[in-house]
């Protein structure tokens, strides 16, 4: 882990108000809500993802997973929900980030890069020169149903250690995490981030004891790092 940084945590899928307390109630920094998707889990109506934001107090990120692909329609998307953040699940197709920018000032960016091969390091590169943050899933967005996260993958870390050490953005680390393997991802990666939905979640509800194993090990991974930099 790069320092003593403990990683922010967000839950992602959050189905409902009572899921959001709580992710919260157990250390969430971030809540992820899926708009439309072509597949994968927890796609919600906008209706319900503006429930959610306006329960969420101040300090918790609210991201709106996005699946559209032109600038314009991601904006307008933006505006049915009002998170604090949008995260770009897919390749930004039409228009260009300075006129989502323009349009939403005072609103972050986080640009998801499916991590496939060594292609999607000078992707993730590319990228950071126009995004707050990003973000690397298993997902697959070459499939005929293009695939966007929710897949309980890990990928390559060594490629997403990579792309790490190569941006100047903060690196959100999702992709099959869980309690048993998030210390090695922490050490390994040295993320600014962890995103998660299949791994705190049992039968697509959201699982306190999953989500309880999963900040503990968190915390003894932080415990660790801070006893050797002693």
């Amino acid at each position: 882990m790069k320092g003593t940084l403990k990683p922010r945590v967000k839950i992602c899928c959050i189905s409902s108000r009572e899921e959001a307390l709580i992710a919260i109630e157990f250390g969430a920094s971030a809540l992820g809500l899926v708009g439309n998707m072509p597949s994968g889990p927890g796609v919600i109506l906008d209706e319900e993802i503006k429930e959610i934001t306006q329960i969420v107090p101040p300090p918790i990120s609210t991201f709106l997973l996005t699946s559209e692909t032109d600038a314009e329609r991601i904006v307008q998307h933006h505006k049915k929900v009002n998170t604090n953040t949008i995260q770009i699940v897919d390749v930004l197709a039409q228009g260009t980030f300075e006129q989502i920018r323009d349009a939403l000032p005072n609103i972050k960016l986080v640009q998801v890069i499916h991590v496939i091969d060594k292609g999607s390091v000078e992707e993730a590169l590319k990228a950071s020169e126009f995004v707050d943050a990003i973000l690397l899933d298993s997902g697959n967005p070459n499939l005929k149903i293009k695939e966007f996260g929710g897949t309980g993958r890990t990928h390559n870390w060594e490629l997403s250690k990579k792309i790490r050490e190569s941006i100047d953005v903060p690196l959100f680390l999702a992709g099959g995490l869980n309690s048993k393997n998030v210390r090695k991802a922490i050490e390994y990666v040295q993320p600014f981030g962890l995103d998660l939905c299949s791994g705190v979640r049992t039968n697509g509800k959201l699982d306190k004891q999953k989500l309880g194993a999963f900040f503990s090990a968190i915390n003894e991974a932080q415990e660790i790092v801070v006893s050797n930099t002693k």
